[in-house]
């Protein structure tokens, strides 16, 4: 799957690999849906950076259709919330 990390390119995550970024998703949402800052900041880091950590970056001029798009490391609570679907920012 190719993953867009907001500002920072695209990146083709094995499909196995998945599972451990939808715990981390959960881990993200719940964090929402509390309100709880420090909690949002921290799963947010911890998801990009696992998904920086198993993927593979492509090209910079590459144009393919990204999968999953994911915000930034300084995306506000509320943006990231907005961003939310039915099963969180990476659906199973």
């Amino acid at each position: 799957m190719i993953v867009r990390l907001m500002g920072e390119g695209q990146l083709e995550v094995a499909d196995e690999d998945l599972s451990s970024l939808n715990a981390l998703d959960s881990e993200l949402e719940s964090a929402i849906e509390s309100g709880d800052e420090t909690a949002f900041r921290t799963a947010l880091n911890a998801l990009l950076e696992n998904v920086r950590k198993v993927g593979r970056p492509l090209p910079a001029d590459s144009l393919e259709p990204s999968g999953l798009i994911l915000p930034p490391a300084d995306a506000h609570i509320d943006e990231v919330r907005s961003m939310l679907g039915d099963e969180g920012l990476i659906p199973d």
